[in-house]
């Protein structure tokens, strides 16, 4: 298991509920093109996080496209999500953030125009 990947909450439970349904199927690899972005997303995070964090952002909020709810993910859980997609080709599966207040995430969209501002900020002093 990876250092920065948060622990299965039921990591060597014998009452695991997850335990019901089995082995997960084996998962493809990630293609070249699949990981490459993945590598991109997690350059990103990591400059999401050092401009934002500061500014008191907990993490980003995504878009399901499965559920079609709102998933809000820490910091640290999302750049965990990434490297566990890039070794093993699929997330941990994780706890979903308990109640977490809205106003302290924000989207990929909102992350991206923040930095870019803030390059266009620096490059034109």
């Amino acid at each position: 298991m990876l250092e920065d990947v948060p622990r299965d909450p039921f990591a060597d439970d014998p009452n695991d509920p997850s335990a019901e349904l089995g082995e997960p199927d084996d998962q493809e690899p990630l293609t070249l093109a699949e990981r490459d972005e993945a590598l991109t997303d997690l350059a990103d995070v990591e400059v999401f996080r050092s401009l934002l964090e500061p500014q008191g952002v907990l993490g980003l909020v995504l878009d399901c496209p499965e559920c079609g709810d709102q998933h809000y993910f820490s910091w640290d859980l999302l750049r965990g999500n990434l490297r566990q997609m890039i070794d093993n080709g699929r997330p941990q599966v994780h706890e979903p953030a308990f109640q977490p207040d809205p106003s302290d995430y924000v989207s990929w969209e909102y992350a991206r125009g923040y930095v870019d501002g803030v390059i266009d900020t620096e490059e034109s002093r």
